[in-house]
């Protein structure tokens, strides 16, 4: 099975039509995932060209085949302004995989006290709850993975330390290596990620206390070759506890989005998490209503199974806008597919194009 160091060497020679530039150079192959004889990816071309997608699309896959890969699924986008931007500052960093250290200029990263820096010029976000089972990681998935469409440099910080489940909700089966001392991220989807699930085998649960989970979130900073972030989003655990009282202390620039049901109970413990954010002057960004109502695939009528009105009431005590109401529902993710993953809604779809939509409202909420 060719590793994805291969796969980017082998697909060297292909040139962006335009530029005429080799697309691994400029970092615009991504997202490569491989799994037994299956092979997926993504390529960037600068203009909207149907015909010069297609030709890309195919002489990537002779240039597969010819090493025994029969199965690829190949994604073609246009370039982002991000990577527009990019291109003509002359910065365009080698977008490669989790265990290849990015070189070019400011690329080789912010160090873990650079990053912390309220000069770091990274967004900031942290997703909390009152309560598990809201929904809160799916949301903290789905806006990073929005964010990445966007062309934004996304990172993920899984800090449920007890309750991790980023990696398995994005169909990660990689671990991060460690090159020159320094952890390298997985990346999925276009976002980097780090969590405790990487370093625990078995689904063992973790015993500490306090001031060790303190200190891993630390590491997850000042260890993590981060390279260049737009966004970093954290997974708060639920609660107001020792996890999320460190981060509010070690990240005094950072902004929140609390996530809640429209259940009155859920709404109502999800409040203690936005009082905590406004006692450490952490900005609202505002409430996600999950799980909001369901909606009848055939004929459309919803109904709303917890109730209603949890997330507007929720937002106007605390004084923030509800950015959204995202209806019960689930991926639908074959499997099979190369770039399955259980919690990761695809752009075209309903739930997704909502996501979409946050992601894009973060741009006015950071002027």
């Amino acid at each position: 099975m060719l590793s994805k160091e291969q796969i980017l060497e082998l697909l060297q020679p292909l040139q962006e039509p335009q530029l005429g530039q080799s697309l691994t150079e400029l970092g615009w192959i991504r997202d490569i995932m491989v799994k037994e004889h299956h092979v997926a990816l993504s390529m960037v071309t600068l203009e909207n060209r149907p015909e010069d997608a297609t030709a890309l699309t195919d002489a990537a896959r002779n240039l597969l085949s010819q090493h025994g890969v029969k199965d690829v699924h190949i994604r073609t986008r246009v370039a982002s302004e991000h990577d527009r931007q990019s291109l003509n500052m002359g910065q365009v960093e080698q977008e490669q995989d989790q265990d290849e250290v990015l070189v070019k200029g400011h690329a080789a990263g912010l160090d873990g006290h650079e990053l912390l820096s309220p000069e770091s010029g990274v967004r900031f976000i942290a997703v909390a709850s009152g309560k598990g089972g809201v929904g809160k990681s799916t949301v903290t998935v789905n806006l990073a993975a929005a964010l990445a469409r966007q062309g934004k440099k996304v990172g993920l910080i899984d800090a449920d330390i007890y309750g991790f489940s980023v990696p398995d909700m994005m169909g990660i089966e990689e671990y991060p290596v460690v090159e020159d001392g320094v952890i390298q991220p997985v990346e999925r989807f276009g976002v980097k990620v780090m969590s405790m699930g990487f370093f625990i085998r078995e689904n063992n649960p973790v015993i500490w206390r306090g001031p060790m989970l303190g200190r891993m979130l630390r590491q997850f900073f000042t260890d993590v070759q981060w390279g260049e972030l737009d966004y970093m989003l954290l997974d708060l655990p639920p609660g107001t506890g020792d996890v999320a009282l460190d981060v509010h202390q070690m990240l005094p620039q950072s902004k929140e989005i609390i996530v809640t049901t429209p259940h009155a109970t859920a709404a109502f413990v999800a409040a203690r998490a936005g009082a905590m954010a406004i006692q450490t002057e952490h900005e609202l960004l505002g409430v996600v209503e999950n799980m909001a109502y369901y909606e009848c695939g055939k004929c459309g009528e919803k109904e709303y199974v917890f109730g209603r009105g949890g997330g507007g009431r929720l937002a106007e005590s605390l004084h923030t806008v509800l950015l959204a109401q995202i209806p019960l529902g689930a991926p639908d993710n074959h499997p099979s597919e190369p770039d399955f993953s259980p919690s990761v809604y695809k752009a075209e779809t309903t739930i997704g194009a909502i996501y979409d939509e946050v992601a894009k409202s973060m741009e006015s909420k950071f002027e």
